[in-house]
């Protein structure tokens, strides 16, 4: 049997027609249906409404229904939903931002297509930073946070002076009954170095665990027949346990032992004093703790930051920088002097731990 094609019909049409099926199947498509008089109208409705159909070439036109809308919603928010041809078009919901933050600061968010972005856009930033040894910037970028780029410090190097002293300076291997040896001889001290800067004995006359002015001088000050000066360097290493922390940890610390007066028939050398003389920049977020016996002073910019002074058990102490800023009157990216001094006045034990972030100013290529 022949088909005759109406005219204006899409060829894809017949072939579909045309198309050979399996015994007992039927075309998904509907054939066209005939009219008569050409121009002729009639309501139709489809999936967009109630609308007209025309009449050309003997057959019906597709239903025409005026553009229709809805309202609809998704993810990102409220929006319109369109049908043309019969077919509803989908939820058109405009670009939808959100206020969002993650390590770089506050951001936005889009939401497209019904989906929230996983990531907060921000723009890139940048801040001046410090090492001690120098400018850089840290930076943030999609959400991950990279440190301060300036140059860093390799761990210091304490170059220290250490005088060494016989057992009969009446303030080393001093009886130690009836002294409280928990909590040290603590104010022995001046709040400033003096001068020379040399600590400056506070007492008028003695403490429980010195015997005065006089004798106390001889401690970091070179006096012939009285001490013997050694130069001993200490290498600081860096901590396996946080970064930028420098430590220098010794149970057994007997730095001289065998030179001087010598160690007087035992087994270490118990009696001498250490004193450090360095320079620093200071970067902010610094911190110096100590650990160890016998006496202890730091003097930041001159000033008094940790007292661990007299004859104690392994006493421990921590200086924050931020924190003691203030009393200490430093500022960020100045130097500043740091002095500390040590003494090892009795047997039987010489502990000595640092953990410093704080950069000396030769620790710089």
């Amino acid at each position: 049997m022949a088909f005759k094609v109406p005219a204006g019909w899409p060829v894809l049409l017949l072939a579909a027609l045309l198309a050979p099926t399996s015994c007992g199947a039927r075309s998904s498509l509907s054939l066209p249906q005939p009219c008569e008089q050409t121009g002729e109208q009639r309501a139709c409705e489809n999936a967009c409404g109630h609308g007209e159909q025309r009449c050309e070439g003997g057959y019906w036109h597709d239903c025409e229904v005026s553009r229709v809308t809805r309202t609809c919603s998704d993810a990102c928010g409220s929006g319109i939903e369109a049908c043309t041809v019969g077919i509803w078009q989908g939820c058109e919901v405009p670009v939808a931002e959100r206020a969002c933050t993650n390590v770089c600061g506050n951001g936005t968010q889009k939401c497209e297509h019904g989906a929230w972005e996983t990531a907060c856009t921000i723009p890139p930033i940048e801040t001046p930073c410090i090492s001690a040894c120098g400018n850089g910037v840290e930076r943030c970028v999609n959400g991950q946070f990279f440190p301060c780029n300036a140059p860093p410090p390799k761990p210091p190097k304490l170059r220290t002076t250490v005088r060494d002293f016989r057992d009969t300076h009446p303030d080393f291997e001093i009886p130690l009954k009836g002294l409280d040896t928990s909590n040290g001889d603590k104010g022995m001290l001046e709040a400033m170095l003096g001068p020379d800067d040399k600590p400056v004995y506070a007492s008028r006359t003695r403490t429980p665990t010195t015997s005065g002015k006089a004798n106390f001088d001889t401690w970091y000050r070179d006096v012939p027949g009285i001490n013997t000066p050694l130069p001993v360097s200490l290498q600081l290493l860096n901590s396996a346990a946080q970064k930028g922390l420098f430590v220098y940890s010794n149970r057994a610390f007997f730095p001289i032992d065998g030179q001087g007066f010598g160690n007087q028939g035992r087994d270490h050398n118990f009696h001498f004093t250490l004193e450090v003389a360095t320079e620093f920049v200071y970067v902010g977020g610094e911190t110096f703790s100590f650990m160890g016996d016998d006496d202890l002073w730091v003097f930041i910019n001159r000033r008094l930051a940790l007292d661990l002074g007299g004859l104690h058990q392994s006493l421990a102490g921590t200086i924050d920088l931020d924190r003691d800023a203030k009393k200490l009157g430093i500022t960020m990216g100045q130097k500043f002097a740091l002095h500390l001094f040590f003494a090892e006045r009795h047997t039987t034990e010489s502990n000595f731990t640092v953990e410093t972030s704080i950069s000396d100013v030769l620790s710089c290529d």
